[in-house]
């Protein structure tokens, strides 16, 4: 892989969205391609999500935000096809349909939802047209009218699938935050609240350790899944929590934060992981349950010491931050194409596997962050 690009905003705004559009994005194909083959063409396919359609609808809205020629069109097509084929004739939003808009997967699904209403808020951001705020409070009621849980927090899906997970709240804190940005209602900041103490109360384990699974009272989860933790999480939570006392003034978001992005740190600064790294799964004392690494939590962790510096004016972190972008540019991104490798197994060699476009997503938000925040300067 290529070493990190000098002018890192330059990268993102010449190279790596305007190919993303042209990889994506086909005015003639409804819906944006699912996976790249490993040499980086798309894989033609019938089907598409929810998920992958929501993603990708923010990562244009986002590029035409930060100036990005074709972007806004890219946006326009993923929010046309996520209003009208990803939503049935009931108004809901289905998993999975096929390019013509035929339902292939029809349940509800709270992961799918939580991008959704991200996708809807970076769009009405991007363009100011008030039909996605519209959309969005639909989505909303539907979350708070037919999937909130008795026990706090909202259901998987429209199944009441098991278990339940940390995940889609998360993700649904984001959303709210990008409407808070955006409108003036105050629904958006109340939920996030709610959202933020859930976590608190339920997710997070006496030792400041964050729970991925769970049961239908927020028990930890029997088995080997109540014990993992994702660093990646901690990071991503690290961020979000950054921001949500940005929004609200929560004295209690910082001190969570805290203890999240210390959690994180030690298994980066661990000493068996050579790499440095953030690996994909650990147990609460920190024990490796799963040591290889995916590119999405590399971009977590970039995304959290972006918070510290913003924040905290942490110089280590300002340290660490320059020293894990050349990882990132080493091991998974390839600065002449933008294309990426996935995951590297524990040895820390790539796992040849067809590329999911999904996390472009991580990226794109993670880089913008640094951008944002160090004005692009690979040296920093």
């Amino acid at each position: 892989m290529s070493t990190t690009p000098d002018d890192l905003n330059a990268w993102l705004t010449g190279t790596l969205l305007p190919g993303w559009i042209a990889r994506a994005f086909d005015p003639a194909r409804p819906g944006f391609v699912e996976y790249l083959k490993p040499d980086g063409t798309p894989e033609v396919g019938d089907l598409r999500t929810t998920l992958v359609t929501a993603r990708l609808t923010y990562v244009f809205s986002h590029a035409h935000l930060l100036g990005v020629p074709g972007a806004l069109a890219a946006a326009r097509h993923g929010f046309s096809f996520l209003t009208s084929a990803c939503r049935g004739t009931d108004r809901r939003f289905v998993h999975s349909c096929t390019a013509q808009g035929e339902v292939v997967d029809g349940r509800s699904d709270f992961y799918d939802l939580a991008f959704v209403l991200f996708a809807l808020g970076w769009f009405m951001k991007a363009t100011g047209e008030t039909q996605a705020l519209t959309i969005a409070g639909e989505v909303m009621d539907f979350l708070e009218g037919e999937l909130a849980h008795p026990a706090g927090g909202f259901r998987e899906d429209t199944l009441d699938t098991q278990p339940r997970r940390q995940n889609p709240h998360m993700h649904l804190l984001e959303a709210c935050h990008a409407f808070a940005a955006v409108s003036p209602d105050p629904r958006w900041l109340t939920a996030a609240d709610r959202l933020v103490q859930l976590m608190r109360k339920r997710m997070l384990d006496a030792d400041g350790t964050l729970g991925e699974f769970f049961d239908e009272k927020w028990a930890a989860f029997p088995g080997p899944r109540g014990l993992i933790r994702e660093p990646g999480h901690h990071f991503e939570w690290t961020w979000l929590l950054y921001h949500h006392e940005q929004l609200t003034g929560s004295s209690k978001a910082r001190e969570t934060a805290r203890r999240l992005h210390a959690f994180g740190q030690r298994q980066v600064d661990a000493p068996a992981n050579s790499s440095r790294l953030v690996v994909n799964e650990v147990d609460p004392a920190g024990r490796v349950l799963n040591g290889a690494a995916l590119l999405w939590p590399q971009t977590e962790y970039l995304k959290a010491l972006v918070a510290r510096i913003e924040f905290e004016g942490d110089t280590n972190a300002a340290a660490q931050l320059e020293q894990h972008l050349r990882l990132m540019f080493r091991h998974f991104v390839d600065a002449e194409s933008g294309i990426w490798v996935n995951q590297l197994d524990d040895a820390r060699q790539p796992i040849s596997e067809r590329v999911p476009v999904r996390v472009l997503y991580h990226l794109v938000l993670a880089l913008a962050e640094v951008c944002r925040v160090t004005r692009g300067s690979a040296s920093l």
